[in-house]
């Protein structure tokens, strides 16, 4: 057997992949403006970014024949109306159509220079409130991160009635008014929603929450050229985005994949058991061996009910097929049979897609005394989590995750989430996560439209971009049985069963489906399409 290696830190933590809190970047700039960066320059910087974006975007807008509806920049009191009024600058000065509304009377400083300066240009100030159905396009340069209260009675109308009447024609500078730079939340009932929000510096996490995006639009990020003696400041526990726009092949091609020796056989190539189906998900196992063969593994192994396992050679003959019991009388699958599975022959072993609901009558069954001795990687997804969120294991689901013998990943929805760490439901995703896995010393995968993985050590990684049209029933079957059989490999080869490698397979997983959609149409991304694209990933 080989040396085990650790895998090197993946990604890295640099400007396209930290992702930050508000008062994070806020502590950032002011440790620039210490070193003698004049706050001017960092605003112009920013600013003039920005209006490069928007030229471009401008440009692309604009319909042969019909006039420049213009832009009107909505202007804030702080340093973000400051950004706003340097772009409204470069825009007027390009020769755009450009108007300034700003309902606040009290500016900064720097702020009320550049309106000095914008006046002195000749760009008009509305004396009322923008019409929301003006064609011109809004820039939103009003609160940026430091928004902590709500809009207020006046801005929260007249924003949601923008979206109603001129759907995402409105641009947002760092992030849109209403939402909160943490948490994506709505500071109040509304929030402005971007068609595209140019975040400055860093990614704010708040713009990556599921809860968000919808008002965030396009995501892009204005490089500001930090030096990385700056963000070397941030901690280890600092969240990373995988996949963004312009990262994700990147990303995917510099991970950590398992490499066994060239000359290893099949058994030296990662060897896996699924333990899925049951009469009332009968495609469940169908779908997680799909995801698990896609991991390249050497030998693939299950544990099915006997009347799913009869026809699978018909579909993939290289699975090998454990004892397979009769369902219970409910449907649901029992664990019995894995007493008679010689696991000590196994890397990894996945349990749950569609076995079935929890019954009392399994409560410490010798089936979850055999898995919290098998010392490979146990992966937990759906009913594997809800079975032991209800006590089938015979102890509380924590102090069985403890004390397991080997690695654990968990992988739930959601829901699942809740029941397994009923006061933790509330909790942001990011916390949320990292909270769970350094109780209970397992890697956890909380799944979403930007799903999140933590680390028992605290590292965490969440998804910048997935496919919202493979979003659909069995996807998550795939993504299981891939994370197991990529632990598997990296078993196989003494990688360990760092959390780096749950975070990759939800990174492949959720490329997989972008792919699907764009080789199939959005209606073809299921997924077994899915499944079929993530056999082409990077490192098999």
């Amino acid at each position: 057997m080989s040396q085990r290696t650790t895998p090197a830190p993946w990604p890295p933590r640099d400007a396209d992949h930290l992702l930050v809190s508000g008062s994070q970047m806020a502590a950032l700039e002011e440790q620039l403006f210490a070193s003698g960066l004049p706050v001017e320059a960092l605003m112009e910087k920013a600013a003039l970014a920005v209006s490069r974006r928007l030229i471009q975007r401008l440009v692309r807008l604009r319909q042969p024949g019909v006039a420049d509806p213009g832009v009107i920049v909505l202007v804030g009191p702080g340093h973000n109306g400051g950004d706003g009024l340097v772009v409204a600058r470069e825009l007027h000065l390009r020769g755009h159509r450009v108007r300034l509304w700003c309902p606040f009377e009290r500016l900064r400083p720097l702020t009320e220079a550049h309106a000095r300066h914008a006046a002195w240009l000749g760009i008009p100030r509305l004396e009322a409130a923008p019409d929301p159905g003006d064609p011109a396009l809004w820039v939103d340069a009003l609160f940026g991160i430091g928004q902590s209260r709500p809009p207020g009675p006046t801005l929260e109308p007249l924003l949601a009635e923008r979206q109603r009447q001129r759907p995402h024609q409105l641009a947002a500078i760092d992030i849109p008014t209403g939402l909160c730079a943490d948490s994506g939340r709505c500071l109040g009932e509304e929030a402005a929603t971007a068609g595209v929000t140019y975040t400055i510096g860093l990614i704010k996490q708040g713009l990556v929450q599921d809860r968000s995006l919808a008002r965030v639009g396009r995501l892009e990020r204005i490089d500001l050229g930090l030096p990385p003696q700056l963000l070397e400041t941030l901690p280890l526990s600092q969240p990373l985005g995988l996949g963004g726009r312009g990262s994700g092949r990147v990303d995917v091609e510099r991970a950590p994949w398992p490499m066994p020796d060239p000359a290893a056989g099949k058994y030296g190539r990662g060897r896996l058991l699924v333990v899925a189906g049951s009469h009332q998900y009968r495609g469940a196992a169908r779908m997680a061996l799909a995801g698990a063969a896609a991991a390249g593994g050497g030998s693939l192994r299950a544990m099915l009910p006997a009347d799913l396992a009869v026809g699978l050679w018909a579909l993939q003959p290289e699975v090998v097929l454990e004892r397979s019991p009769d369902c219970e009388a409910d449907g649901a699958l029992p664990l019995d049979g894995l007493d008679h599975c010689d696991l000590e022959r196994l890397d990894a072993l996945l349990l749950g897609p569609g076995i079935g609901a929890p019954s009392p009558a399994w409560h410490g069954g010798p089936g979850w005394q055999t898995l919290g001795r098998f010392q490979g990687l146990l992966v937990l997804d759906a009913d594997g989590l809800n079975r032991l969120a209800a006590g089938a294991a015979g102890v509380p689901a924590e102090s069985w995750l403890r004390r397991r013998g080997g690695a654990t990943w968990l992988t739930p929805h959601r829901q699942e989430f809740a029941r397994l760490f009923p006061d933790l439901a509330a909790a942001e995703p990011l916390e949320a996560a990292a909270t769970a896995a350094a109780r209970t010393g397992c890697s956890v995968l909380l799944k979403g439209a930007r799903s999140v993985v933590a680390a028992p050590d605290g590292r965490r990684w969440q998804l910048m971009r997935a496919c919202p049209e493979a979003a659909r029933a069995g996807l998550g079957d795939v993504l299981a049985g891939y994370a197991a059989g990529l632990g598997a490999r990296a078993a196989a080869a003494d990688m360990g069963a760092d959390a780096q490698l749950l975070a990759l397979a939800a990174l492949a997983h959720a490329r997989a489906g972008q792919s699907a959609a764009r080789r199939c149409g959005a209606g073809g991304a299921t997924p077994l399409a899915v499944a079929a694209c993530l056999a082409d990933a990077v490192g098999q």
